[in-house]
């Protein structure tokens, strides 16, 4: 029965905060002009992931190569 409950729990507590701080949240960023702060931080950590999964597959290619011969 906790199996068919907890989906519900989860979603509902994961919507709620969204409902509470919905409009306050977004005009302070907005008005501050601390979103593009915000949008230039993910964007970094965005690039900083793909170029280290980059460069991690390029190693385990040339270990793959290396144990291939």
């Amino acid at each position: 029965m906790l199996e068919k409950i907890r989906p519900g729990i989860l979603l509902i507590l994961l919507f709620i905060p969204q409902f509470i701080f919905a409009d306050s949240g977004q005009d302070f960023l907005r008005s501050t002009g601390k979103i593009y702060v915000v949008v230039v931080v993910i964007c970094i950590l965005f690039l900083a992931i793909v170029l280290f999964l980059a460069r991690l597959d390029s190693k385990i290619k040339k270990i793959e190569k290396i144990l291939n011969k």
